[in-house]
């Protein structure tokens, strides 16, 4: 592989990385109701809905970037790999 898409791949997967752990930030220090800290479980019931909509959104956002980094590193890094270490390959 060339420099050139070595860089390409290393900031793919830098990009989905910093996706997911921003949108965990966002979920456990930024957008916390006050008087609650940790998982909402049964405070959701009385948190304002347009938070909790924005937090549903970052959950899925950062669900999504981390899918997103299992898939890539999977098919670029892991297969090829395991396709050079099979016996008879």
């Amino acid at each position: 592989m060339s420099l050139g898409w070595r860089i390409v791949h290393w900031a793919i997967i830098a990009v989905l990385l910093v996706e997911g752990l921003y949108c965990l930030g966002q979920l456990v220090f930024v957008l916390q109701p006050e008087g609650v800290t940790g998982p909402l479980f049964g405070a959701a019931a009385t948190v304002d809905h347009e938070l909790l909509v924005s937090r549903r959104l970052y959950a899925i956002e950062g669900w999504l970037a981390l899918v997103g980094l299992a898939i890539y590193v999977g098919v670029t890094e892991i297969a090829p790999r395991m396709r050079i270490s099979a016996p008879g390959g």
